[in-house]
């Protein structure tokens, strides 16, 4: 099974937060393609080396926590939301967010409860603590940035009840000017979060970053797949992996395709499923997108604040 079901409540929307269920969800675009996480949920301290061109990333864990891996990055995703749904409602974007980790688990669509509470909070420490090293938006200059991905996370318990009554994270330049920029996020579909593999979820980013709402959609072979996942997996066993997403169908969004070309090789193709033939059974609709109009982001639960020069 590739999609777990949504959590208890999952549907209904808290008035007090920016919730994914009411608003577009935004990844950066920088990190949808390349291999900036780990793949697998077993624990990874084998660093990432991607030199393709000109382009580069080397992603590096810290022996104590490990890699970040995919699932963390829904927080940087999270993160990402309500930087771009601040700057769309006429707030001045930070660096820095205070949140409860109540509204952030409900918006990745995580269940909440004590033990999701210490898997945050792993989660927070391996994206603090895995250094990241690239030239991606270098343009065109001998140009590097290093970085973790988040400068700092904070918490506030409550002495008396030892229950958290707040916390922060703090968005690194790299990745907070990426998601400011014209054009450096795309929204994303909210099942996105109920994917439970990697790949899965992988081979959904890459698929929204070159797809699109291209007619034609996109197609990589297998081998480049491969070399841009960063996976620790042998060759043989990712293509199996691979295959096994396009066989279960369950990407929301995209279809997924496997064709020979000339040389053998086996080609991965992504498209939409609005753009498929109404007569194939992976058609569907395009979706009407939804906005609630009230306090969300601007409430008191989830603040924006100038972060420390």
């Amino acid at each position: 099974m590739t999609k777990r079901p949504p959590p208890k409540g999952d549907q209904q929307p808290d008035l007090f937060a920016a919730n994914f269920a009411d608003i577009p969800i935004r990844d950066q675009r920088d990190t949808m393609e390349r291999p900036f996480f780990s793949l697998a949920k077993k624990p990874r301290i084998a660093p990432i080396e991607y030199h393709v061109g000109d382009t580069w990333v080397e992603v590096s864990a810290n022996s104590k926590f490990g890699l970040a891996t995919i699932w963390d990055a829904d927080i940087l995703i999270w993160a990402s939301t309500q930087v771009t749904e601040a700057i769309d409602r006429g707030m001045a974007p930070s660096r820095t967010i205070h949140f409860y980790p109540h509204h952030l688990l409900k918006s990745i669509r995580r269940p909440t409860g004590g033990e999701h509470y210490r898997r945050l909070r792993a989660a927070l420490d391996r994206l603090t603590h895995t250094a990241v090293r690239t030239n991606i938006r270098a343009n065109g200059r001998k140009k590097a940035a290093s970085f973790h991905w988040l400068e700092s996370w904070t918490e506030v318990i409550d002495e008396a009840t030892g229950e958290t009554t707040g916390m922060t994270l703090t968005l690194p330049d790299w990745l907070f000017e990426g998601i400011t920029m014209k054009g450096g996020v795309l929204t994303i579909h909210e099942d996105y979060f109920l994917l439970t593999g990697g790949i899965g979820r992988w081979l959904y980013r890459v698929a929204r970053k070159h797809a699109g709402h291209q007619e034609l959609g996109w197609q990589f072979t297998m081998r480049q797949l491969y070399e841009k996942s960063g996976a620790s997996s042998r060759f043989s066993d990712f293509a199996i992996d691979v295959r096994r997403v396009v066989e279960e169908d369950s990407l929301p969004e995209y279809a997924l395709a496997i064709h020979k070309n000339e040389e053998g090789e086996e080609v991965v193709t992504f498209i939409r499923r609005d753009q498929l033939n109404v007569s194939d059974p992976r058609f569907e609709s395009p979706r009407h997108r939804r906005r609630r109009i009230g306090r969300g982001i601007t409430s008191k639960s989830i603040t924006l604040t100038e972060s420390a020069a």
